[in-house]
């Protein structure tokens, strides 16, 4: 009875947790180790019980950082202990390995310790390591992890090496040249660890006493394996995505002055190397990664004064009275800036990133045109306003019919990151509108079904992040269209996740804008669970939005011109019942305008069109008699004689084929 009783949405509460339950048990388990690790079987049971408690948190990952880095000390007691066996060490290592899974190496990496006496054991123990192991994987990814951090104690490193010459008179190897044989040796492994050797790289190279002596070396070492590796075999995309990471995170991490000299010639490499035209998603992603990350050391790191910005970063400094005043005065400041001169140096180098972000905003994988999108935002935000302009209007070049699903989804993607930033200025709000319209309905036909439902959850994203990107007065010309678009995406799109991104985007508008019109009372009939019923938004939810007048007519024109003739037998039969119980809200318009213009269409050619139209007739002429004799008035009452034919007409058409 109590589950009867349960809102639609209760469901989902099973998943939302608010503390991290298991904690003792974890600690239990990870005291447990030295006894378990000896036989097979309870050291299985304890990884698997150890990964379904971690794997719970993977939603919710922040849970656990109140306990990190008592479990973190529990284990690296274990592998600091001289007396424990390998066996043990390993499992220490995969523990730590699950965490870091789940919380992410980021949040884990700065609880390392990292004195000095951890230096040489941890480069003792990587020694140890076989690189080519299959079962000690973990041991050697954390182990990087680990170095990474002791590597950036604030000593120089020649004061390790001491006496460089052993006791059997063998000269050793500089403590400098062991990390960095240690990295370029897990760089071109084919496991975890490569990620890890990337992160050391990122650590190391930047050091000022070994990018002084090693950093040129190293970069020249990294794009000779670039230009020795091909893309067509398995060992060279090994060697290309760990040469590939390393660079990327390279650059990231090391200062622009550092790395400034050396942009132009790895840009140059990369181009040869020619990973737009690899099958290799990973490739093409990271070769994006680092293309953006080369752009972003070619231009110095700037704020755009031209950029627009809404409200205030401190919620105290817009919640005192005077916040509407200062904000005007802040941005007739900051306009009078942008009108300043400003000295930027764009090199040539930077067309050419551009170039290849806007190509990859085309490309077939999702990631990539992801990561294009994020390198758009980043690059021109740094750029002056006329260059940003420039790269505003290629990227509008992406939507155009004669681009495919792909094009039309990175282009979203993109004008939803300049928007959050504030690169889009409103003078150009009325030629990205229309666009993001026409995406919020993009469905293409692929043979027997369509694509389009990714750029259709884009162009949500777009809608969310200009609803707290502008201030409500730059939206107003636009609002009856765009709260349009989002009620008709909530309610009547194929796709669950669109209607739940639909509603999502309508909401955020509703709480930033306050300009929509009914917006609380459409959010409380069509939240984020109640979409999730296809029949129930097109019979029930659409029937309520209809009896609001500003949405009536555009619901019932995308019904009559985009779901009527929809591949999907099903779509095709829920619009028609749609109309049918949207007919009483607008009987006239239904009896005078859209009857007429489906009676031409159910008698068409295209098989998909003229079953909807048939449908729909059948389901407005039933209403439209209910609603007449409900009013005691002939059932004729609604049509005119021309319709009256027409309906004559699709009888005789069906039964003469």
């Amino acid at each position: 009875q109590e589950d009867e009783e349960r809102e639609p949405g209760a469901i989902s509460d099973r998943n939302i947790l608010d503390s991290f339950a298991e904690s003792r048990e974890v600690a239990e388990l990870i005291g447990n180790l030295r006894e378990v690790f000896g036989e097979l079987v309870t050291r299985e049971m304890a990884v698997e019980r150890f990964i379904g408690i971690m794997d719970k948190y993977q939603e919710q990952p922040h849970l656990l950082d109140r306990h990190l880095e008592g479990m973190m000390n529990s284990l690296l007691e274990i592998v600091r202990d001289s007396g424990s066996p390998p066996p043990l060490v390993h499992l220490a290592f995969k523990f730590l390995y699950i965490i870091t899974k789940v919380r992410g190496y980021k949040r884990f990496l700065p609880l390392f310790p990292h004195e000095v006496r951890d230096l040489q054991p941890v480069l003792d123990m990587l020694a140890k390591q076989n690189p080519r192991d299959p079962e000690t994987w973990e041991t050697r990814y954390m182990l990087l992890l680990w170095l990474s951090m002791i590597c950036l104690i604030p000593f120089d490193l020649a004061r390790f090496d001491g006496n460089l010459v052993s006791l059997e008179g063998q000269a050793r190897q500089p403590t400098m040249d062991r990390i960095l044989e240690i990295a370029k040796c897990y760089l071109v492994v084919s496991d975890k660890a490569r990620d890890a050797a990337a992160v050391l790289v990122s650590k190391f190279i930047v050091r000022p006493d070994v990018r002084q002596s090693r950093m040129a070396d190293f970069l020249d070492w990294v794009l000779s394996m670039l230009s020795r590796s091909s893309s067509q075999t398995m060992e060279g995309t090994v060697i290309l995505n760990g040469m590939l990471q390393a660079l990327a995170q390279l650059f990231k991490h090391g200062k622009r002055e550092d790395c400034l000299p050396y942009a132009a010639t790895v840009l140059e490499c990369l181009d040869n190397c020619k990973l737009s035209e690899s099958n290799q998603m990973v490739l093409r992603k990271l070769g994006m990664k680092l293309v953006q990350r080369l752009g972003l050391t070619f231009v110095k790191p700037k704020v755009a004064k031209w950029r627009y910005q809404r409200g205030s970063r401190s919620l105290a400094a817009n919640l005192q009275a005077q916040g509407a005043a200062v904000q005007s005065q802040k941005r007739e400041v900051a306009a009078a800036e942008a009108d300043d001169d400003e000295e930027y140096d764009i090199p040539g180098e930077i067309e050419n990133v551009v170039e290849q972000l806007l190509v990859g905003l085309k490309d077939k994988d999702t990631i990539v045109r992801w990561s294009a999108a994020k390198g758009i935002g980043r690059i021109t935000g740094r750029l002056p306003k006329e260059l940003a302009d420039d790269v505003i209007g290629s990227l509008l070049d992406c939507f155009s019919f004669q681009e495919t699903d792909n094009a039309w989804h990175g282009g979203c993607l993109a004008l939803a990151e300049l928007g959050r930033r504030g690169l889009l200025l409103p003078s150009r709000i009325s030629d990205v509108v229309p666009v993001m319209l026409r995406a919020l309905t993009y469905d293409e036909k692929r043979g027997a079904c369509s694509v389009g439902s990714n750029v259709r959850d884009a162009a949500c994203y777009v809608c969310w992040a200009f609803a707290r990107a502008y201030e409500p007065a730059e939206l107003i010309p636009f609002i009856s269209h765009i709260s349009s678009a989002l009620v008709i995406a909530a309610v009547f799109d194929r796709d669950v996740n669109c209607r739940r991104a639909a509603s999502a985007a309508f909401q955020e508008n509703v709480g930033r804008q306050g300009t929509f019109p009914h917006g609380i009372d459409i959010l409380t009939a069509a939240d984020y669970f109640a979409v999730g019923n296809r029949v129930n938004c097109y019979l029930t939810i659409s029937v309520y939005i209809a009896g609001f007048p500003e949405y009536t007519q555009p619901m019932i024109d995308h019904l009559v011109n985009m779901k009527i003739n929809h591949w999907d037998t099903v779509i095709r039969e829920l619009s028609t019942k749609a109309l049918h119980n949207i007919t009483p809200q607008a009987p006239e318009y239904m009896a005078n305008v859209v009857l007429p213009r489906l009676l031409p269409l159910s008698v068409g050619s295209d098989l998909h069109t003229r079953h909807g139209a048939i449908l729909a007739c059948a389901e407005i002429t039933h209403a439209l008699c209910k609603l007449a004799q409900e009013n005691n008035r002939s059932v004729t009452y609604y049509f005119s004689e021309k319709s009256l034919e027409g309906l004559k007409q699709i009888h005789q058409e069906v039964c003469s084929q």
